[in-house]
């Protein structure tokens, strides 16, 4: 989460918002933001996204239109992420 958190400004320039997701619960996600120095939003899944996109670490990029563009299992890659962004069609 810390990789993503130092990166926000180069995923900014590809007009890509990050997103934590995770089951803990709001009070817990509110201490782990404060902890890390988290800017970015961390969702609550009550297990739907789950159910959809799997558990784990994932990082998906999605477009704007909903359409999963790129699927990185395990630890963030942020230059792999960065460089995937840059691929896709400008909307």
């Amino acid at each position: 989460m810390q990789a993503f958190q130092s990166d926000l400004a180069r995923f900014a320039e590809h007009n890509a918002q990050v997103l934590g997701v995770s089951s803990d619960s709001l009070e817990t996600h509110l201490e782990f933001a404060a902890k890390l120095g988290l800017s970015f939003p961390l969702v609550v899944d009550d297990g739907a996204i789950c159910k959809l996109y799997g558990g784990g670490r994932i990082s998906y990029l999605i477009d704007q239109s909903g359409v999963i563009r790129f699927i990185h299992k395990g630890m963030p890659d942020n230059a792999v992420l960065l460089r995937e962004l840059g691929n896709l069609p400008s909307s």
